[in-house]
């Protein structure tokens, strides 16, 4: 990251440690001033300062704001920033200008000059954020940076916009803001002078997360073969297999229920093995058969993601214990795929978010940490499994270090990380009830991480967050162990449950894929999975009225897209009701088995939505529309969560015997969510 500054007059720019040599400054060819802090008026008509703390009532401290003379040369007046934290602050403060609707579309830096007082830190966050679209009042979305060498003397600072990647569009900003954050204070008490803050347009507005990687290898093969619609016949001519028909008579599903599960996980694992590529044994993230089972109506996408090749690499262990393949096909296949895994491009150890199966070229900039959790999960199992493939998985996984997505001051994990920016995403898993807290754990068993990190998650949001869908029940102070932090918990007819972001069963149960939580955390994270199934269960048939039930993210209905579905009232911002999918009434069978085989049994009676591979995607439970796709990461949570349901929890075992995991144990038996 390099944010641009004059210092001493001479045009510099302040490099970041390990990027760029300092470059001139490009000059602006338009601004916008945002304060010039003058007057307590800004030239901006509607632009107002206050101070702010990010959860009100916590008494985390205080910021006094007030204009001086800036003692800088051709200084008028400038803002002074002083700030003191109270004794075991946790919560951010800090101080804003409130803005007009503002557009900065039309600019891509922002400048302003800045000095620190005795006490301050040498970096600052910054932020600017605007309302989220078709969410509730208060809800927003945020776009920040840090800047670093902040010292005595005054300097001129440049923060390219674009890194401040959690807003694209630059329409409708409402804030502008500085945070301080007393895990990055050297001392409780500080301060900061800030002066002509000020929107610049340069017409370099630097990388972006919106940048695309053009892989060569694969471009010039489809311009070799007539371009990408002639390349689909020789990308389907790579797989294992293809569906000989659309869709399968009802009638000719077995009639018990145990059969009728191993007929879905011997047709799931058949597909997952068709539609993977033959040469390197990855998994292609999605078939869509556009309703015809004949190859040249279909669209094969010839990527994927590195979640699914961790769930591939589970899968062939869930194939071999399920008795579809045998132990030598096993070994061989997850030779196959370890193999392709040793030849990828990688950073620092992780793996990139996505790579084209046919060149192994990678496609994204982005390194995911939920994704590289997922894929560290199934080297796990693998090692476990299959003693000889041990060495190979335990080498992929010593050389990932996850202190790389941990963020110290927030004490969360982040999204991701930008390459080509270089810096981390915008945001962090902030809650601890989503499909991250896996990596989490791995996290921490592997030393990467403290255990605090654990606590530092949010059980339920303040009362104040008054965009979430309930506001949290007996939010007080708890403590396990040595970690004190604030508890809670929503309510509906009389369940208690710890929410997710969206109410999916993906955030809720996809973690019971490979650990036993009902087991391993009884009084916590198993009682709240238990919940959450009810909960879906009952809202879809009681509330929405559904035949079946199962919202969690998938493929629209009509199969060309992908949509957030959820229960709303399971998540602190709920996803919208929609399609059900199969994979959520799969997950189910982890900790409500009864009830999920019968909504699986309902929905491939009721629907045209098995088919030669096992269940598509996604249907809409009141046209009965059906998309015809075939998504690896779900079609793959079918199967592991058949594995467990039939075989006493398989694949759970080898992940809980692993030594990264039982480090990690001790912490999820401590908790009980809802002792009050």
């Amino acid at each position: 990251m390099i944010l641009w500054a004059l210092t001493g007059g001479s045009a510099l720019a302040s490099a970041a440690e390990g990027s760029e040599p300092p470059l001139p400054l490009e000059p602006a060819t338009a601004r916008l001033l945002l304060h010039d802090f003058e007057q307590a008026a800004s030239p901006l008509p509607g632009v107002v300062m206050s101070g702010w703390t990010a959860e009100p009532g916590a008494r985390a401290g205080r910021v006094w704001h007030e204009l001086q003379p800036s003692r800088r040369e051709g200084g008028g007046r400038a803002l002074h920033l002083r700030y003191r934290f109270n004794p075991e602050a946790r919560s951010d403060i800090g101080w804003q200008l409130t803005l007009p609707d503002l557009d900065a579309s039309a600019y891509d830096h922002l400048e302003f000059w800045i000095r620190g007082d005795s006490g301050q830190a040498d970096a600052l966050k910054l932020e600017f954020k605007q309302p989220l679209a078709d969410s509730p009042p208060g809800l927003q979305r945020k776009g920040s940076t840090v800047i670093t060498g902040i010292g005595g003397d005054w300097r001129r600072v440049r923060v390219p916009l674009n890194l401040m990647s959690g807003i694209e569009d630059w329409r409708h900003l409402r804030q502008f803001g500085i945070v301080f954050q007393p895990r990055r204070a050297p001392s409780a008490a500080g301060g900061y002078w800030l002066d002509d803050l000020t929107l610049i347009k340069t017409g370099r507005p630097g990388p972006s997360i919106r940048d695309s990687v053009v892989p060569p290898l694969k471009t010039a093969w489809e311009q070799r073969v007539g371009g990408k619609a002639a390349a689909q016949p020789h990308v389907r001519a790579r797989l294992n297999g293809w569906p000989a028909r659309l869709t399968v008579d009802p009638a000719e599903l077995p009639d018990d229920d145990p059969g009728f599960l191993a007929r879905l996980a011997r047709d799931t694992w058949r597909g997952l093995s068709a539609l993977t590529d033959r040469e390197h044994g990855l998994p292609l993230d999605t078939v869509r058969l556009n309703g015809s089972p004949l190859p040249e109506r279909a669209w094969v996408g010839d990527y994927t993601n590195v979640t699914n090749i961790g769930l591939y690499l589970i899968d062939i262990v869930a194939a071999r214990e399920l008795g579809l393949i045998d132990p030598l096909e096993a070994r061989v296949r997850l030779s196959q795929t370890l193999d392709t895994l040793e030849r990828l491009e990688t950073y620092r150890g992780f793996f990139y978010n996505y790579y084209d199966t046919t060149t192994l070229e990678r496609t994204s900039h982005f390194i995911s940490f939920v994704d590289s959790a997922w894929l560290t999960a199934g080297l796990i199992v693998a090692r476990n499994a299959v003693p000889e493939q041990a060495w190979r998985c335990t080498r992929l996984i010593e050389r990932e270090d996850y202190r790389f997505f941990y963020d110290p001051v927030e004490q969360l994990m982040a999204h991701g990380y930008y390459v080509n920016l270089p810096q981390r995403a915008e945001y962090s898993y902030g809650m601890l009830y989503s499909e991250a807290r896996l990596g989490s754990l791995i996290a921490i068993g592997k030393g990467e991480a403290p255990a605090e990190h654990w606590y530092r998650m949010a059980r339920t949001f303040p009362a104040s967050f008054d965009w979430q869908s309930q506001s949290p029940k007996h939010r007080a102070e708890r403590t396990v162990g040595e970690f004190t932090f604030p508890g809670g918990y929503y309510a509906w007819k009389g369940i208690k449950y710890l929410p997710s972001w969206g109410g999916s069963l993906f955030e809720a149960l996809m973690p019971l894929l490979v650990l036993d939580e009902v087991r391993h955390a009884p009084a916590s994270l198993g009682r709240n999975a238990r919940a959450h199934a009810e909960i879906q269960r009952r809202f879809a048939l009681e509330h929405l009225g559904y035949p079946v039930w199962g919202l969690s993210p998938s493929s629209t209905p009509a199969g060309d897209g992908y949509g957030e579905y959820g229960a709303r009232i399971l998540g602190a911002r709920g996803y919208r009701s929609g399609a059900v999918t199969p994979h959520a009434a799969a997950l189910a069978l982890l900790v409500d088995p009864i009830p999920a085989v019968a909504n699986l049994r309902q929905l491939a009676k009721r629907y045209p939505l098995y088919g030669d591979f096992g269940f598509y995607d996604a249907v809409d439970p009141k046209t009965g529309q059906v998309a015809h796709n075939y998504l690896a990461l779900d079609q793959s949570m079918i199967l592991i969560a058949l594995a467990n349901y039939s075989r006493d929890g398989v694949i759970q075992r080898y992940f809980a015997a692993d030594p990264i995991i039982q480090r990690v144990l001790p912490l999820l038996k401590a908790e009980r969510f809802f002792d009050e």
